[in-house]
């Protein structure tokens, strides 16, 4: 299927981004919507992924995304749960919460339903976390993705594992 990441390509993704956590001496935490913790799945699956990563947070409906990643109510009126400042709140909130040294976070709309004026199916939002000198400083990213609802979520948990062992080779 056009759009698909093998099952093979996400452990060589997130075994590569271990790796890279390790080698850095950096710990992961992870806030997740539309990937409904598959990020976190794949990670845990590699023996020894304790050592890099400490957890996270599957934030699937508005409630929890304000209640656990302190993502403000006036942000999801504003700009809606898919969306730049969402996805950016999200992870800093998730390293607020939760420690670590870098944070995940992935909102997006995997189909087949959802789409809205401007943000169609496939639509989703990434961003990372991280302190450097006391402050937070975020990346974030946008893609549109194309296919039914898991090619949508693979190719978001593969655009988000491999933008993170881009970024730990970067600080």
């Amino acid at each position: 299927m056009r759009g698909m990441t093998s099952d093979e390509d996400l452990k060589r993704l997130a075994t590569q981004a271990g790796a890279d956590l390790l080698d850095a001496e950096r710990r992961l935490v992870t806030a997740e919507s539309c990937t409904g913790g598959w990020v976190a799945k794949l990670l845990t699956d590699i023996a020894g992924s304790s050592a890099w990563y400490d957890g996270g947070v599957v934030a699937y409906s508005n409630t929890l995304k304000q209640a656990l990643l302190g993502v403000r109510p006036s942000t999801l009126a504003s700009h809606g749960a898919v969306s730049e400042a969402t996805a950016r709140e999200m992870a800093i909130g998730a390293l607020e919460a939760l420690g670590g040294h870098i944070a995940l976070a992935v909102t997006g709309i995997a189909g087949p339903a959802g789409a809205q004026p401007g943000k169609p199916i496939g639509t989703v939002w990434f961003a990372w976390a991280w302190k450097e000198d006391h402050e937070i400083e975020t990346r974030v990213a946008l893609e549109t993705f194309t296919g039914d609802r898991e090619a949508i979520r693979r190719q978001s948990v593969a655009r988000a594992l491999r933008e993170l062992s881009l970024l730990q080779r970067k600080l």
